[in-house]
């Protein structure tokens, strides 16, 4: 298949499939922005953020926070909101807490970063005080959480759902067991960590894993029977919310464009506010004799970095196959002039000027010499 492009953005394809078993075309757009100087718009910036292939972690996979997600997923019903970043002590003066937030639209989320401390397990299991810090890594493994695998017997482990990844859990809390262990950098602004054992919500702005509460209750039952008679179908109870990355309070509407967007002590100047670009992206299904689907993608993904100074967007097309994908000899995305419109109704080759058709002619003489 041949995916023609417009935009001087990054593209691809891939195959994916509907719970029901009917495959999907899905293309993906992505492209990357500098944050804007205030008053300024955005602007595509000089390196382009590859599409990412498959996932990626802060550290080991599966035993670190996730921090891409791969941009290949068949479909999202809403927009993923993802931030990586830091929170930064405002005016570069030590603090203890700091507390970070994120608008988009109307999303708001905000929380409370907190310097390293560790549990204190005397006659009551109280925290420490946090250290001072100017600039503090944000993610899950920060963030409420962790394995309980302290004890001796194995049989009394346990896992922090929510959040494995994380630190500050522990269901045991014999002193032994609690004491001097750390605790979570992040924390929700109106409910502090207080107990080992207690039930928080775990505070980032990352990517959530696939296999952590509540995401997992979507991706459906495989046992057995699936394995003798759907595999390699999805199960029958698998949900589609399963390839939203983002917590569900960082998942809104897709975004149409000229959203505002205003980040609170996630950088060293204290307050970013700018404004997404509004772009079109129309999508073009050709098939076999002539026939055509045309859409327009949706942007389902807004990932901001401003340790970075950018963000990307990615945009989302796909088409149900009536068998598979070769159906489908070439889509294209953007916009194409009415010239090359008329070349391809007519079974032409289009160039876009004489110097491109001079260069052709020169290059086609060359290999016949």
């Amino acid at each position: 298949m041949e995916l023609l492009n417009s935009t001087g953005m990054l593209d691809g394809y891939t195959m994916g499939m509907k719970p029901d078993g009917r495959e999907l075309l899905v293309v993906a757009i992505k492209a990357t922005f500098t944050i804007p100087k205030s008053g300024e718009k955005p602007q595509l910036a000089e390196q382009q953020a590859p599409l990412i292939m498959a996932d990626t972690f802060t550290g080991e996979p599966g035993y670190s926070a996730p921090f891409y997600e791969v941009d290949y997923s068949p479909i999202k019903h809403r927009c993923d909101v993802l931030l990586n970043g830091s929170a930064y002590a405002p005016q570069g003066r030590p603090a203890r807490m700091v507390q970070v937030g994120m608008r988009v639209g109307t999303l708001v989320k905000t929380f409370n970063v907190v310097g390293d401390r560790c549990w204190n397990a005397g006659v009551v299991i109280t925290p420490e005080p946090p250290a001072e810090f100017t600039v503090l890594p944000i993610s899950y493994d920060k963030a409420f959480g962790g394995l309980d695998n302290f004890h001796d017997d194995k049989n009394k482990h346990s896992a922090y759902m929510l959040n494995p990844v994380g630190k500050g859990y522990h269901q045991r809390l014999a002193s032994e067991l609690v004491d001097g262990m750390p605790m979570p950098n992040t924390e929700e602004a109106n409910r502090p960590v207080q107990t080992p054992n207690g039930d928080y919500k775990p505070m980032a702005f990352g990517p959530l894993g696939r296999g952590w509460s509540p995401r997992l209750q979507y991706a459906g039952t495989y046992d057995q029977d699936w394995i003798d008679n759907i595999f390699p179908f999805l199960p029958a109870d698998f949900q589609e919310a399963y390839y939203q990355a983002a917590p569900e309070d960082q998942q809104i509407p897709y975004l149409k464009g000229g959203e505002e967007v205003v980040l609170i002590n996630l950088s060293p100047e204290g307050r970013i506010a700018f404004t997404l670009p509004v772009i079109e992206m129309p999508v073009v299904f050709f098939r076999k004799k002539g026939e055509r689907h045309e859409t327009f993608a949706v942007i389902d993904t807004l990932v901001i970095e401003p340790d970075k100074g950018t963000f990307s967007l990615t945009w989302r097309a796909s088409l149900p196959l009536k068998k598979n994908m070769f159906e489908i000899p070439q889509v294209l995305v953007g916009k194409m002039s009415p010239g090359w419109w008329r070349a391809r109704e007519l079974g032409k080759t289009y160039y876009p000027s004489l110097a491109h058709l001079a260069k052709a002619n020169k290059a086609a003489a060359e290999e016949e010499e």
